[in-house]
């Protein structure tokens, strides 16, 4: 049995997804990019700026469910339209996760939706 997961606090599409979808403890983040769901748009600034508000996509949906947030994430897929981004994301990635990170990978794309330069998708566990 699954359930989806729906928050205001992360962007909404009309696209046929779910923000999250909850399979027992486990949950399946969609992807994000660095859209505000205030707005519906991309946000202003670097790419840190970027990273920062896709987490802050991801941890709504994770709370959404129940969690406590990217404390509870457990993988993460980065996506990046330009690999000379990484150290950037990964300096804002790491002043968010902390001495634990979850496992990760991150590969280059040649395009994202909205053409922004960085989304991720994620996994967690919701114990």
């Amino acid at each position: 049995m699954t359930d989806p997961v729906v928050t205001d606090g992360a962007p909404c599409t009309d696209n046929p997804y779910s923000q999250g979808v909850r399979a027992g403890d486990t949950l399946y983040v969609s992807g994000y990019g660095p859209v505000d769901p205030a707005t519906d748009e991309p946000v202003e600034g670097d790419v840190g700026d970027r990273t920062e508000q896709v987490l802050d996509n991801v941890a709504a949906v994770v709370e959404a469910a129940g969690g406590d947030g990217l404390d509870d994430v457990v993988k993460v897929t980065v996506y990046l339209t330009d690999l000379d981004d990484y150290d950037r994301v990964n300096e804002a990635y790491a002043a968010r996760f902390g001495e634990d990170p979850p496992a990760r990978v991150c590969v280059e794309v040649s395009r994202l939706p909205e053409d922004v330069d960085v989304e991720m998708d994620a996994v967690a566990h919701l114990g």
